[in-house]
């Protein structure tokens, strides 16, 4: 028996007699207390005090009902779940009956054998300790994953804290809404000036969910943010994912990637210079005309060695360019089905051509579409006017 549980037994009977026999049958048991209430109208004071691991109580005594006892125990916190053996001067069906149905665990005939009374004690002892056991390791976990929720809401906390702050005066506005799922996110996104004449825009994806996918985000991020990338051209999106591809190989980073746009826009030629490494396509409407910005090359981290192209486009005044996520658009349906890309696409192309909130309608509409308020992955998307 484990030393912090010892086997308490408590003796509820108005004879000394009989408490005084079954402290001699249990005298020569090790890490065992007994403790004897001749007075069953304190028994549950003492009980509360001295916290047995197993009852042992008489049915017949003066002052109260011996089953009536039994109800009392059973309603009391501090012993509703502690073994209760009663005690009985004979065998009579129907009180055992009763004794059993008002939640008593086993019933004696007083006074058997020391063996008998002996074996009974320790064996309803052993299955109480083992819930204590239970319950305390239960108690344990809860207050460990109370600590962990605590620690990834700081750290959810602190990831949102990088994210920029919305450009909503000035020739170019930027709106955007994030929201992770209920684990750590694994997408990071930011713009900011390199020099007068060129804005960087970006939005990356780690795969997978949890610490390590946001350690590798935040790590990412911040590289992208303090333009950190040694002998490389922030100003050349091609240069700049090449560059990451060779600082964050998979092997490295316990197995994870991630996809990655990063745009770069030149007000003075009005155009966009944009890389696509296995990001889902941004949307760029410009002079009336939807152009889908692909990706032309696979994920970063997944490819050693592998140089990534700049790709270039026009943007005409009042154009605008939308940069996301695959969390807005790899939606499981109330249905159990996955959201049609097809349908997506639709969507967007529909959306782009209106005013309003377009981040916080589709967002609406995504959870509507999931049936689920908290979606399944991080939802990242950029709004970018020019």
């Amino acid at each position: 028996m484990p030393e912090a549980h010892p086997i308490k037994v408590l003796l509820v009977d108005d004879q000394p007699m009989v408490g005084e026999t079954v402290r001699r049958m249990l005298a020569d048991e090790p890490n065992l207390e007994f403790r004897f209430c001749p007075d069953p109208t304190s028994a549950i004071d003492v009980a509360n005090e001295f916290k047995p691991t197993v009852i042992l109580q008489d049915l017949v005594m003066p002052d109260i009902d011996g089953l009536q006892l039994v109800r009392y125990f059973r309603a009391n916190s501090g012993t509703r779940d502690v073994p209760l053996v009663v005690l009985s001067s004979k065998e009579e069906p129907t009180v055992k009956a009763k004794a059993f149905a008002l939640g008593a665990n086993d019933y004696m005939v007083k006074l058997p054998d020391k063996l008998e009374v002996v074996a009974r004690v320790k064996y309803h002892s052993r299955g109480f300790v083992a819930l204590l056991e239970r319950n305390e390791a239960y108690r344990a976990l809860a207050e460990t994953q109370r600590e962990m929720a605590a620690e990834l809401a700081r750290a959810a906390r602190y990831v949102q804290s990088l994210l920029p702050v919305p450009l909503t005066s000035g020739p170019i506005r930027i709106a955007w809404k994030f929201v992770p799922t209920t684990q750590l996110a694994g997408d990071m996104f930011g713009y900011h000036w390199l020099d007068p004449d060129h804005l960087a825009l970006y939005l990356l994806d780690v795969s997978g969910h949890g610490v390590g996918s946001a350690l590798l985000a935040v790590s990412a991020g911040n590289v992208l943010a303090t333009n950190s990338i040694p002998g490389t051209d922030a100003r050349d999106p091609g240069g700049v994912v090449t560059k990451l591809n060779d600082m964050f190989q998979m092997d490295r980073q316990d197995g994870k990637y991630f996809t990655i746009w990063y745009g770069v826009y030149r007000p003075s030629e009005r155009t966009l210079a944009y890389c696509n490494a296995g990001h889902p396509p941004s949307f760029l409407l410009s002079a009336g005309t939807i152009h889908s910005l692909e990706a032309d090359a696979p994920a970063v981290g997944m490819m050693p060695g592998l140089p990534y192209a700049t790709n270039t486009v026009a943007v005409a005044e009042g154009a605008r360019l939308l940069v996301f996520s695959d969390g807005i658009m790899e939606i499981e349906q109330a249905d159990g089905t996955m959201w049609p890309f097809s349908d997506f696409l639709d969507r967007m192309t529909a959306q782009l051509t209106t005013d309003g909130d377009l981040l916080g309608r589709h967002l609406d509409f995504v959870r509507e579409l999931s049936g689920h308020e908290v979606l399944a992955d991080d939802f990242s998307m950029m709004d970018v006017r020019f």
